[in-house]
Protein backbone atom coordinates (compact mmCIF):
# COMPACT_ATOMS: atom_id res chain seq x y z
CA UNK A 1 0.00 0.00 0.00
CA UNK A 2 1.40 3.32 -0.57
CA UNK A 3 1.73 6.15 1.95
CA UNK A 4 0.46 9.65 1.73
CA UNK A 5 3.99 10.61 0.36
CA UNK A 6 4.06 8.64 -2.53
CA UNK A 7 0.16 9.11 -3.58
CA UNK A 8 -0.63 11.95 -6.04
CA UNK A 9 -2.56 14.85 -4.52
CA UNK A 10 -5.44 14.47 -6.55
CA UNK A 11 -6.04 10.89 -5.01
CA UNK A 12 -7.00 10.28 -1.29
CA UNK A 13 -7.94 6.74 0.77
CA UNK A 14 -11.45 5.59 0.69
CA UNK A 15 -10.68 2.29 2.19
CA UNK A 16 -7.74 0.48 0.86
CA UNK A 17 -8.85 2.20 -2.54
CA UNK A 18 -7.26 5.07 -3.75
CA UNK A 19 -10.16 7.71 -5.63
CA UNK A 20 -10.24 10.62 -6.81
CA UNK A 21 -10.41 13.55 -4.24
CA UNK A 22 -13.52 14.78 -5.81
CA UNK A 23 -15.15 11.14 -5.64
CA UNK A 24 -14.93 10.33 -2.07
CA UNK A 25 -17.61 12.67 -0.36
CA UNK A 26 -20.26 11.02 -2.82
CA UNK A 27 -19.12 7.13 -2.32
CA UNK A 28 -19.05 7.86 1.63
CA UNK A 29 -22.50 9.00 1.18
CA UNK A 30 -23.73 6.50 -0.63
CA UNK A 31 -21.99 4.07 2.72
CA UNK A 32 -24.28 6.05 5.02
CA UNK A 33 -27.43 6.17 2.89
CA UNK A 34 -27.47 2.38 3.14
CA UNK A 35 -26.54 1.72 6.82
CA UNK A 36 -28.52 4.43 8.39
CA UNK A 37 -31.88 1.91 8.58
CA UNK A 38 -29.62 -0.20 10.64
CA UNK A 39 -27.19 2.31 12.06
CA UNK A 40 -27.99 2.13 15.68
CA UNK A 41 -28.19 -2.09 15.86
CA UNK A 42 -24.96 -2.15 14.00
CA UNK A 43 -22.98 0.05 16.13
CA UNK A 44 -24.58 -2.43 19.24
CA UNK A 45 -23.77 -5.26 17.78
CA UNK A 46 -20.24 -4.57 16.22
CA UNK A 47 -19.34 -3.07 19.18
CA UNK A 48 -21.02 -5.24 21.74
CA UNK A 49 -23.04 -2.20 23.38
CA UNK A 50 -19.31 -0.63 24.16
CA UNK A 51 -20.15 2.63 21.53
CA UNK A 52 -22.28 3.97 24.06
CA UNK A 53 -19.24 3.88 27.26
CA UNK A 54 -17.00 5.46 24.86
CA UNK A 55 -19.67 7.83 24.10
CA UNK A 56 -20.64 8.54 27.43
CA UNK A 57 -16.55 9.04 28.54
CA UNK A 58 -16.34 11.86 25.92
CA UNK A 59 -19.73 13.52 27.05
CA UNK A 60 -17.59 13.12 30.45
CA UNK A 61 -14.74 15.33 29.03
CA UNK A 62 -16.81 18.09 27.53
CA UNK A 63 -17.25 20.50 30.46
CA UNK A 64 -20.10 21.88 29.24
CA UNK A 65 -22.05 24.21 31.55
CA UNK A 66 -26.31 25.26 31.10
CA UNK A 67 -26.16 28.23 28.75
CA UNK A 68 -23.48 27.10 26.37
CA UNK A 69 -23.08 26.39 23.39
CA UNK A 70 -22.17 22.78 21.56
CA UNK A 71 -21.76 21.34 17.81
CA UNK A 72 -21.88 17.80 17.02
CA UNK A 73 -20.26 17.27 13.77
CA UNK A 74 -20.91 14.38 11.60
CA UNK A 75 -23.34 13.78 14.52
CA UNK A 76 -25.46 10.65 12.75
CA UNK A 77 -28.52 9.52 14.89
CA UNK A 78 -27.92 11.74 17.39
CA UNK A 79 -26.16 10.16 20.38
CA UNK A 80 -23.77 12.32 21.42
CA UNK A 81 -26.17 15.19 20.74
CA UNK A 82 -28.77 13.85 23.22
CA UNK A 83 -25.63 14.15 26.01
CA UNK A 84 -25.04 17.80 25.17
CA UNK A 85 -28.16 18.79 24.87
CA UNK A 86 -28.78 17.71 28.75
CA UNK A 87 -25.48 19.49 29.52
CA UNK A 88 -26.25 22.83 28.26
CA UNK A 89 -29.77 23.00 29.37
CA UNK A 90 -32.95 25.30 28.15
CA UNK A 91 -30.94 28.17 27.81
CA UNK A 92 -28.05 26.72 25.95
CA UNK A 93 -28.12 25.03 22.60
CA UNK A 94 -26.67 22.14 20.67
CA UNK A 95 -25.99 21.55 16.73
CA UNK A 96 -26.39 18.15 15.33
CA UNK A 97 -24.82 18.62 11.99
CA UNK A 98 -24.18 15.91 8.97
CA UNK A 99 -22.96 16.26 5.65
CA UNK A 100 -25.70 12.90 4.65
CA UNK A 101 -29.49 13.98 5.21
CA UNK A 102 -30.35 10.80 5.56
CA UNK A 103 -28.36 10.11 8.71
CA UNK A 104 -29.49 13.73 9.95
CA UNK A 105 -32.76 13.24 9.49
CA UNK A 106 -32.65 9.78 11.53
CA UNK A 107 -30.90 11.60 14.21
CA UNK A 108 -33.67 14.55 14.14
CA UNK A 109 -36.52 12.18 14.59
CA UNK A 110 -34.89 10.37 17.39
CA UNK A 111 -34.04 12.95 19.36
CA UNK A 112 -37.86 14.38 18.92
CA UNK A 113 -39.04 10.89 19.98
CA UNK A 114 -36.78 11.60 23.29
CA UNK A 115 -38.38 14.59 23.66
CA UNK A 116 -35.11 16.25 23.16
CA UNK A 117 -36.43 19.82 21.73
CA UNK A 118 -36.22 23.36 22.07
CA UNK A 119 -32.75 23.47 23.00
CA UNK A 120 -31.45 21.89 19.62
CA UNK A 121 -30.85 22.46 16.07
CA UNK A 122 -30.02 20.49 12.80
CA UNK A 123 -28.02 21.79 10.22
CA UNK A 124 -26.54 19.52 6.71
CA UNK A 125 -23.10 20.66 6.55
CA UNK A 126 -19.81 19.46 5.31
CA UNK A 127 -17.29 19.29 7.85
CA UNK A 128 -14.77 20.65 5.86
CA UNK A 129 -16.85 23.88 5.56
CA UNK A 130 -18.87 24.09 8.35
CA UNK A 131 -21.59 27.43 7.96
CA UNK A 132 -21.34 28.79 11.37
CA UNK A 133 -19.85 32.24 12.23
CA UNK A 134 -16.26 32.53 14.29
CA UNK A 135 -16.39 31.85 18.06
CA UNK A 136 -19.65 30.39 17.84
CA UNK A 137 -19.31 27.34 20.11
CA UNK A 138 -17.85 26.69 23.33
CA UNK A 139 -17.59 22.70 22.27
CA UNK A 140 -17.27 20.71 19.03
CA UNK A 141 -17.79 16.91 19.13
CA UNK A 142 -17.17 14.56 16.21
CA UNK A 143 -17.46 10.61 16.83
CA UNK A 144 -16.55 8.44 14.67
CA UNK A 145 -16.87 10.68 11.41
CA UNK A 146 -13.58 12.59 11.10
CA UNK A 147 -12.31 8.75 9.13
CA UNK A 148 -14.82 9.70 6.33
CA UNK A 149 -13.85 13.31 5.90
CA UNK A 150 -11.76 14.00 2.44
CA UNK A 151 -9.62 16.90 3.56
CA UNK A 152 -9.19 16.29 7.48
CA UNK A 153 -6.85 19.15 7.73
CA UNK A 154 -9.55 21.40 6.71
CA UNK A 155 -12.11 20.31 9.03
CA UNK A 156 -10.14 20.32 12.02
CA UNK A 157 -9.20 24.25 11.02
CA UNK A 158 -12.89 24.43 10.06
CA UNK A 159 -13.70 23.04 13.29
CA UNK A 160 -10.64 25.77 15.35
CA UNK A 161 -12.19 28.27 13.58
CA UNK A 162 -16.04 27.89 14.91
CA UNK A 163 -14.87 27.49 18.60
CA UNK A 164 -14.53 30.38 21.36
CA UNK A 165 -11.28 31.14 23.12
CA UNK A 166 -10.59 28.27 25.90
CA UNK A 167 -12.97 26.09 23.72
CA UNK A 168 -12.62 22.40 22.98
CA UNK A 169 -12.86 19.99 20.26
CA UNK A 170 -13.13 16.55 21.10
CA UNK A 171 -12.64 13.66 18.48
CA UNK A 172 -13.87 9.81 19.55
CA UNK A 173 -12.54 7.33 16.58
CA UNK A 174 -11.52 4.23 16.29
CA UNK A 175 -7.61 4.46 16.34
CA UNK A 176 -4.92 1.48 16.51
CA UNK A 177 -5.15 -0.59 19.12
CA UNK A 178 -2.38 -2.37 21.23
CA UNK A 179 0.10 -4.43 19.68
CA UNK A 180 -1.47 -7.50 21.69
CA UNK A 181 -5.23 -7.03 20.67
CA UNK A 182 -3.75 -6.50 16.55
CA UNK A 183 -4.06 -10.01 15.73
CA UNK A 184 -8.16 -10.31 17.15
CA UNK A 185 -8.66 -7.22 16.28
CA UNK A 186 -8.27 -7.84 12.69
CA UNK A 187 -10.02 -10.74 12.49
CA UNK A 188 -12.89 -9.49 13.93
CA UNK A 189 -13.10 -6.49 11.46
CA UNK A 190 -12.36 -8.46 8.18
CA UNK A 191 -13.77 -11.63 8.83
CA UNK A 192 -16.97 -10.79 11.65
CA UNK A 193 -17.95 -7.75 10.69
CA UNK A 194 -18.41 -7.88 6.82
CA UNK A 195 -20.54 -11.13 8.34
CA UNK A 196 -22.57 -9.02 10.63
CA UNK A 197 -23.32 -6.62 7.70
CA UNK A 198 -24.66 -8.90 5.33
CA UNK A 199 -27.02 -10.87 7.92
CA UNK A 200 -28.59 -7.81 9.58
CA UNK A 201 -28.00 -5.06 6.96
CA UNK A 202 -27.67 -6.75 3.83
CA UNK A 203 -24.79 -4.86 3.09
CA UNK A 204 -21.50 -6.50 3.39
CA UNK A 205 -19.30 -3.88 1.46
CA UNK A 206 -20.00 -1.01 3.32
CA UNK A 207 -18.73 -2.59 6.50
CA UNK A 208 -15.59 -3.61 4.72
CA UNK A 209 -15.40 -0.30 4.25
CA UNK A 210 -15.57 1.04 7.15
CA UNK A 211 -13.43 -1.42 8.61
CA UNK A 212 -10.30 -0.58 6.37
CA UNK A 213 -11.50 3.30 6.79
CA UNK A 214 -10.16 2.28 10.54
CA UNK A 215 -6.67 1.05 9.16
CA UNK A 216 -5.90 3.92 7.03
CA UNK A 217 -6.74 6.66 9.79
CA UNK A 218 -3.85 8.39 11.03
CA UNK A 219 -2.39 6.60 14.50
CA UNK A 220 -2.53 8.96 18.06
CA UNK A 221 -0.46 10.82 17.80
CA UNK A 222 -0.35 11.72 14.14
CA UNK A 223 -4.01 13.12 14.63
CA UNK A 224 -2.65 14.83 17.72
CA UNK A 225 -0.03 16.16 15.50
CA UNK A 226 -2.74 17.01 12.88
CA UNK A 227 -4.43 18.96 15.79
CA UNK A 228 -1.49 20.96 16.82
CA UNK A 229 -1.25 21.98 12.66
CA UNK A 230 -4.65 22.98 12.65
CA UNK A 231 -4.57 25.55 15.88
CA UNK A 232 -5.50 23.52 18.63
CA UNK A 233 -3.01 23.66 21.84
CA UNK A 234 -3.23 21.21 24.74
CA UNK A 235 -3.38 18.84 22.49
CA UNK A 236 -3.80 15.14 24.23
CA UNK A 237 -5.50 11.57 23.50
CA UNK A 238 -6.83 8.79 25.81
CA UNK A 239 -6.84 5.37 24.95
CA UNK A 240 -10.17 3.10 25.44
CA UNK A 241 -10.50 -0.36 25.29
CA UNK A 242 -6.65 -0.41 24.43
CA UNK A 243 -6.79 2.14 21.74
CA UNK A 244 -9.66 0.01 19.66
CA UNK A 245 -10.67 4.03 20.35
CA UNK A 246 -9.43 7.12 21.21
CA UNK A 247 -10.67 10.23 21.98
CA UNK A 248 -8.64 13.57 21.31
CA UNK A 249 -8.72 16.76 22.71
CA UNK A 250 -7.52 20.30 21.88
CA UNK A 251 -7.72 23.51 23.18
CA UNK A 252 -8.82 26.77 21.13
CA UNK A 253 -7.03 29.69 22.77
Amino acid sequence: MTTPADKPASKVDFGYEEVPAGEKAGRVRAVFDSVADNYDLMNDLMSGGMHRLWKRFTLGQTGLKPGQRALDVAGGTGDLASGLARQVGASGLVVLSDINWEMLSRGRDRLLDEGVAGNVGFVQANAEKLPFADASFDCVTIGFGLRNVTDKPAALASMRRILRPGGQLLVLEFSHPVAGLKPFYDLYSFKVLPALGRLVARDAESYRYLAESIRVFPDQPTLAAMMREAGFEGCRWHNLTGGIVAVHRGYAY
